[in-house]
């Protein structure tokens, strides 16, 4: 049925806020019921030109959101409604205004934004894809698509913060992937708490999430990450006992050491953040096609730059670490190549023109590296338990099964009424030793079932097996988190890898915070341990 139109885009006096709502924000199971007054309807054409087809979903602010069809261009549109209108919409028309005035192609366009008193909407593009949240939730992407996506919203960000204003919305289930492949940046929303420095932030946020599948729950500046986002709420990221957030490459192997400096920089509120203009460009000179030479994205960065190339944007800039991490690596592997091209190619006046040459007879020639010692399994020479919270030991037999081959049997805790051992223990471990210090690549724990909850620790005590010595491993092991658990295959292997090549390990404690659900109780078994390394 059509409606009578209110104020058009152009009339709506126009604030100093962005809001674009709708893909990738699920409602929040907080928000007040939406009024049935005026409720829209399939099939209602709204100020005679758009068509409602389909409710997609509630967003987090309680306005709904429609996907739509404008049948006088015949394209389609999300539809964005809050009723009533009124004194309430205004904000969300007046941002609509602001919005419109931001064309860039990593940002969802509005079209049109109208107030018929008992409902106010706002119409703009349609995004046929998903958001990174829901596409990182088949698994973490790899440096190449990380950085894709990461270069997308900076720029995106550095048009919003061009007018003044500030997104403050970043977020996993903001950033939509099309179908095609584009990248754009939906839903901004500011309430006066945000900055640009924040939105630069939230970048890092954006990035961590795509490298590891975790975003690093903060209070401000990281708006979009606290629990209370209902079904958008994504797991916290790992962090240590002091609480600072694990680096991407201590989470996940492989990824690029650039990537990783960059992420963890943005994420350090002792850093100064370059601006979304610098941090823009850096992300797009590193976002290139994956069979280019410029960038290796298996390792650190190198070049294949001539040495008048002009430097990157980040070292230009400035800034503690030379912003962030990058330009301080750029720096010294440019400087490195100009010294080495010079050294190979001798006087200034007679450049090298092969830059492999043999060295001369007053070189010495440097001789290759030793390879790398295999990757194998480690052998575990003993294995306890450790329950630090109770004076009964009878818990604390068959420790030598989890490490005798057979996956058919294991340890196991006693069946308890609550997941948290029944509020009786803090937790409980698995200790073992490696017989002497080793390197240590990857641990696979087989468990019995899904669902447990527990860390990888290490230390250097070998205490007596007794309650008191128990309290004694933990305590010296509780701060010195390694490692990073993923469920993987049937789900009940949880492995942790992202480990420091140059540091070597005797003593590792499995550590059980939570137990899974099992017949009417709580238990878990440890079927077998598995340590590869050198």
């Amino acid at each position: 049925m059509p409606s009578s139109a209110g104020p058009s885009i152009d009339t709506i006096t126009e604030g100093g806020r962005v809001t674009q709502v709708g893909e990738g924000q699920d409602a929040d199971e907080t928000t007040p019921p939406v009024m049935t007054f005026g409720a829209p309807a399939v099939g209602e054409i709204l100020a005679e030109r758009y068509e409602l087809v389909e409710h997609i979903n509630n967003d987090s602010a309680g306005r709904l959101v429609w996907r739509g069809v404008d049948v006088v261009l015949r394209r389609p549109v999300a539809v964005v409604m809050r009723y009533p209108g009124g004194d309430s919409a205004t904000e969300m028309l007046q941002a609509a205004v602001a919005a419109s005035r931001v064309i860039h192609p990593n940002l969802t366009g509005v079209y049109d934004a109208i107030d018929e008193a008992d409902r106010a909407y706002v119409v703009r593009e349609w995004v046929d894809g998903r958001s990174l949240r829901e596409l990182v939730a088949d698994g973490p992407l790899d440096g190449a698509r990380a950085t894709a996506v990461g270069s997308a919203v900076a720029s995106a960000l550095a048009a919003v913060h061009a007018t003044g204003m500030v997104h403050g919305n970043v977020h996993p289930g903001t950033v939509m992937i099309s179908d095609d492949g584009r990248v754009v940046l939906a839903d901004a929303r500011t309430d006066g708490d945000d900055s640009q420095e924040s939105d630069v932030r939230a970048v890092g946020g954006v990035l961590y999430y795509a490298l590891t599948g975790y975003w690093p729950h903060t209070e401000a500046p990281l708006r979009g990450a606290t629990a209370g986002h209902g079904r958008a709420a994504i797991p916290d990221a790992v962090r240590d006992a002091n609480g600072v957030v694990a680096a991407p490459r201590q989470v996940r192997a492989g990824v690029p050491a650039y990537l990783d400096d960059l992420t963890t920089d943005l994420l350090d509120g002792g850093i100064a953040p370059p601006s979304s203009d610098v941090l823009a460009a850096e992300l797009a000179r590193l976002d290139v096609p994956a069979d280019d030479d410029y960038l290796d994205n298996s390792g650190p960065l190198r070049f294949a730059a001539e040495p008048g190339d002009e430097p990157s944007p980040l070292a230009a800039a400035g800034g503690r670490k030379v912003a962030l991490g990058i330009a301080g690596v750029l720096v010294v592997a440019l400087v490195g190549l100009l010294v080495g091209i010079s050294a190979l190619g001798g006087d200034d006046d007679s450049p090298q023109t092969d830059p492999v040459a043999a060295p001369t007879s007053s070189a010495p020639v440097s001789e290759e590296p030793p390879p790398p010692a295999a990757v194998r399994d480690l052998q575990i020479s003993a294995a306890r338990i450790i329950d630090p919270d109770s004076n009964d030991r009878s818990e604390v037999r068959d420790a030598e099964k989890v490490f005798d081959g057979n996956r058919d049997e294991g340890w196991s805790t006693e069946t308890y009424n609550r997941s948290n051992f029944g509020n009786l223990k803090e937790g409980m471990g698995v200790w073992v030793d490696l017989g002497t210090e080793r390197t240590v690549k990857s641990v696979q724990v087989h468990l019995s079932s899904t669902g447990a909850s527990a860390s990888l620790l290490t230390g250097t005590v070998d205490a007596p097996s007794t309650s008191a010595g128990d309290r004694q491993v933990v305590d010296a092991f509780k701060n010195s988190v390694i490692g990073q658990p993923f469920e993987e295959h049937d789900g009940t292997t949880m492995t942790f890898n992202g480990f420091d090549a140059d540091q070597k390990y005797r003593y590792l404690m499995f550590w059980i915070t939570e137990l899974p659900s099992n017949n009417g109780g709580f238990k878990l078994g440890v079927q077998e341990i598995t340590v590869q390394g050198s």
